[in-house]
């Protein structure tokens, strides 16, 4: 696990060793255990390298091919390295190191570009080919490690954080206002757009191709891609169940391999809890953390926001060695400058429990296991998926399950939030940006399984993705690895094949509500659909505790609403209600504060409008926007 950079000059001219040293020092937390920098014309690659995985100097980067052809630097881990080693053997390849980072470059080497399809893991990388003066940047299926993108025509710039961009002198942070409307539809990106005036995100499942004599960034080139679609062959429950079972714990076993320590969160979830259970199989007393939060404020539904009872069960049953840490109020505030600039770009809810949640599993070691992944795969979130699952047609499915990610803003209120942000703004259209999710998910939509199907489809490509650049961030923030074992190759692919009847319990009671009937069919909705994640949850009933495995789906998350009327008030107050703050140059003021005082004063919960308003504020300042 490590951060890389990059620099290509489209017009030849040779790469400066200064500034890509420079790049890779900006991204030394994500890397602290050494560093180093290869140029060639007018490609610079560097690197910052966690020891995770062959603690040697033979695993140094970048690192050339035997035969000096092929330099990359690389950042993840290939969990099947030791499978394809024994394959390159076979085909007369020798190594000279342990780790993965080896037997990547000469996979590269043997199977060219085709070599991305083969590896089982989180990576990103850069590969220059010094012969065809040839680059390759590539990301991993899922998108579990991000790599970031930037030209102004003349050179392209790469990197694993975009706070690297500010070391090259022609980069300057400028906010773009057409993808902040993105951002304020969803409180996520959901293209491959970022809140920086033309950085992208290499999407998952991609590779960036560039040839001598280009002349700009091409467009990414897709080498794999989701697929939820129902196989008719498994009819069989019982063989599906022992199947997940099977590769799950697969998974797990693959996940451990390391030559440092190895912990795992431990939230009171289904997901968390399978996977230290198994893990805890193979590494007696391996380290558990939870992060809680003083409850003492709390009302409503925000009084079950706080699961330690529920790991400290598991704890007890698993043998672990427990660790906590609670959180009040004012740790938010506390962190909110530094977790901006670990994380950069604004994703998906209150992130700020997950910057503690690394901080205190980087003291016990270098990486984590995290139970992201399971709620996408085996439908966690029924009640998103059931909203559109009676759809008729593509066009009314997008309608329905578009206005239900609408996460901010009052449909009435956006126009005004927004109007600061002028003709700009007004020329980004986020229900096309919705619909193009689907352009590769070439399922067919006849039954209401398939508009499931392809809800999944949208979550594991949007949701999830925000999810796993939040933890791959706040992870490396605290130069800690996070390792997700749900998004394995092989039970990823079988997930996708799972009928969806084995997943759900009450799609049989959606599909008969009444589209007329008077009145708003919200609590319908959520009074049939307390369910999800069926066959996951009795595979893993033998591992954990059965009051666990029946639980409802409880996110990670602060009892903010509450903290943001009480603890909070004053300084949410101080940063949002200030006339002078500089969000006010790109949305209303007015709009917005009205909006707020609706929260304040108790007549709505609109915590996660608050939270993404902060954390824009503090965004501006911190980048100099």
């Amino acid at each position: 696990m490590c951060g890389i950079a990059g620099i290509y000059n489209f017009d030849g001219a040779p790469a400066s060793p200064v500034t890509v040293k420079a790049m890779t020092e900006a991204i030394a937390h994500r890397g602290p255990d050494g560093e180093g920098q290869f140029t060639d014309g007018p490609v610079a690659l560097g690197h910052r390298r966690l020891s995770i995985i062959d603690l040697s100097d033979a695993a140094h980067q970048p690192m050339p091919s035997a035969d000096g052809r092929l330099v990359i630097t690389y950042n993840g881990e290939v969990y099947n390295f030791q499978e394809l080693r024994i394959d390159l053997e076979a085909k007369g390849h020798a190594f000279r190191s342990r780790g993965d980072s080896e037997v990547l470059v000469t996979a590269l080497r043997e199977w060219g570009d085709a070599a991305v399809s083969k590896f089982n893991g989180m990576f990103a990388f850069a590969a220059w080919d010094r012969a065809q003066k040839r680059l390759v940047i590539a990301r991993d299926r899922f998108g579990v490690k991000p790599i970031y993108y930037w030209s102004n025509g003349k050179t392209l710039l790469f990197a694993s954080e975009i706070k690297a961009f500010l070391k090259f002198p022609g980069f300057k942070a400028k906010l773009d206002r057409k993808n902040l409307v993105e951002y304020m539809t969803f409180q996520n990106f959901i293209s491959d757009q970022t809140l920086f005036e033309g950085v992208r995100i290499l999407p998952a499942g991609s590779m960036l191709v560039i040839e001598q004599g280009m002349r700009d960034v091409p467009e990414p080139i897709k080498y794999w891609d989701f697929r939820f679609v129902e196989d008719s062959s498994l009819t069989d429950r019982a063989e599906v169940e022992r199947e997940v079972d099977r590769l799950f714990q697969q998974a797990v076993s693959r996940q451990l391999i390391s030559d440092v320590p190895v912990g795992s969160y431990l939230s009171g979830g289904m997901d968390s809890g399978s996977i230290t259970a198994i893990a805890a199989r193979q590494r007696p007393m391996i380290h558990t953390f939870t992060v809680g939060f003083d409850m003492s404020s709390a009302s409503g539904i925000e009084m079950g926001f706080d699961e330690r009872k529920a790991a400290e069960r598991m704890s007890y049953k698993f043998n672990t060695e427990h660790y906590e840490m609670v959180l009040k109020a004012g740790d938010m505030e506390r962190c909110l400058k530094s977790l901006v600039w670990h994380l950069e770009e604004p994703r998906v809810g209150q992130s700020y429990p997950n910057y503690y949640a690394a901080k205190l599993a980087s003291r016990f070691g270098k990486v984590v296991l995290s139970g992201a992944g399971g709620d996408e795969l085996f439908a966690g979130y029924p009640w998103r998926y059931y909203r559109a699952a009676t759809a008729r047609g593509f066009d009314d499915y997008v309608d329905r399950y578009y206005e239900n990610w609408q996460r901010l803003v009052p449909s009435d209120s956006s126009a005004a939030l927004l109007a600061p942000l002028g003709a700009e703004g007004a020329s980004c259209d986020p229900r096309e940006i919705f619909r193009r999710v689907f352009d590769h998910h070439d399922a067919e939509l006849k039954t209401p399984q398939d508009y499931i199907n392809h809800s999944l489809y949208f979550e594991a490509k949007t949701f999830l993705h925000g999810l796993l650049v939040v933890e791959d961030k706040l992870s490396m923030a605290q130069s800690l690895e996070s390792r997700v074992p749900f998004l394995d190759n092989d039970l990823v692919d079988f997930a996708g094949r799972v009928p969806v009847n084995m997943k759900l319990a009450n799609l049989g009671e959606v599909i008969k509500l009444d589209e007329n009937t008077p009145g708003s069919k919200t609590a319908t909705y959520f009074g049939k659909t307390n369910d999800g994640k069926l066959i996951l949850r009795s595979a893993m009933a033998k591992y954990i505790p059965e009051e666990i495995v029946q639980a409802l789906k409880q996110g990670f998350s602060a009892p903010d609403a509450s903290w943001f009327r009480g603890e909070s008030i004053d300084y949410v107050r101080r940063i949002l209600m200030n006339p002078n703050a500089r969000l006010w140059t790109y949305l209303d003021r007015t709009t917005a504060q009205s909006l707020i005082s609706d929260h304040l004063e108790g007549r709505q919960n609109r915590r996660l409008l608050i939270w993404s308003l902060l954390y824009l504020e503090v965004w501006l300042e911190t980048f100099g926007v």
